[in-house]
């Protein structure tokens, strides 16, 4: 998918575990026509299992983590491909990392209440991420500025709701 003025487009599918990033990712790279990457399949597994065992992640975890799909990204770039990319990407800090100044690059930040995303992954089972660290999550979570041009859709829809909703707000501007 490339945006008509800066050329591909990489769309970085942002919130806490069980906000539906995976799910909204996946129909949006399908819908687009371009890949997806699994932002979870970046890790490290020493970050796998300090989530798994119930630990927090630490900045210093997230480096290599957020260093990976930056290459990632770059690389989708580079090959003047676009492309859908999952990540939690709570803090500011780590999204500019991710983005590093390049036009190209777009947020989709999905977001929930605490209520609804603990329901969900209460519910949810064979993943790495205990239901634990939600409260984690969301208490590292800096929402994106203005500045940051996020397009912003709440997560209390079917996946391919929000994937429409993302869809509009896309080609919107």
């Amino acid at each position: 998918m490339n945006s008509p003025k800066a050329g591909p487009l990489i769309l970085i599918v942002m919130g806490v575990s069980g906000s539906g990033k995976s799910a909204v990712g996946s129909l949006l790279a399908g819908r687009l026509g371009v890949p997806f990457a699994e932002g979870d399949a970046f890790h490290p597994p020493g970050n796998v299992a300090k989530m798994h065992s119930g630990t927090p992640l630490d900045d210093a975890d997230r480096r290599p983590w957020l260093a990976a799909i930056a290459a990632w990204i770059g690389d989708q770039l580079a090959m003047g491909a676009g492309g859908v990319v999952s990540c939690s990407a709570l803090k500011r800090a780590y999204r500019d990392i991710l983005i590093a100044g390049r036009a190209g690059v777009r947020l989709v930040y999905l977001r929930g209440t605490g209520s609804l995303i603990g329901r969900r992954l209460a519910g949810r089972h064979g993943h790495f991420m205990p239901a634990s660290l939600l409260q984690s999550q969301l208490a590292t979570l800096e929402e994106p500025a203005e500045e940051e041009r996020a397009i912003v859709v709440a997560i209390d829809k079917p996946p391919l709701a929000i994937a429409e909703e993302v869809l509009i707000k896309l080609a919107a501007g």
